[in-house]
């Protein structure tokens, strides 16, 4: 590949990536509930105008997301802005989840809407559903 070089120093070991919230407490309700990680770090805690924090490092295993709030303080709408959620459906995060049925009974009990594992054309068991912010979520595992 152009620009990739052998030195092992310039190698890419890990990936967090980073997506925008509208409410940073329901998000980190929904991951660590629905998907079982937990807080790492995060910003300190605002009390004005509402109780929250702006950012914060997920972290199950390996596995790391960052969340960062979409509005600073006064800024943030009273509601989700419809098109910048229809935007996040083009993002999704695929997350390596070897047992699909067992994740699949357990967010169908918890009351999240998802259709039942299926295996994608390229051998991937698959479930799918979207967070909060309109993200899609996909959990899979190699057939």
């Amino acid at each position: 590949m152009a620009g990739m070089s052998g030195n092992a120093a310039s190698e890419i070991v890990e990936l967090c990536p980073l997506i925008q919230v509208f409410d940073m407490l329901e998000s980190v309700r929904f991951y660590c509930t629905q998907l079982g990680f937990g807080i790492a770090a995060q910003s300190p805690m605002i009390e004005t105008p509402y109780a929250h924090f702006n950012w914060a490092l997920l972290q199950r295993g390996a596995v790391q997301l960052m969340l960062n709030t979409a509005y600073e303080g006064a800024e943030r709408p009273p509601s989700r802005d419809a098109p910048r959620v229809a935007a996040h459906a083009d993002t999704i995060l695929y997350f390596a989840c070897p047992d699909v049925d067992g994740a699949y009974r357990r967010l169908k009990a918890a009351g999240l809407a998802l259709d039942p594992p299926a295996v994608a054309p390229y051998g991937m068991k698959q479930i799918s559903f979207s967070d909060p912010d309109g993200y899609a979520i996909c959990l899979q595992w190699r057939v």
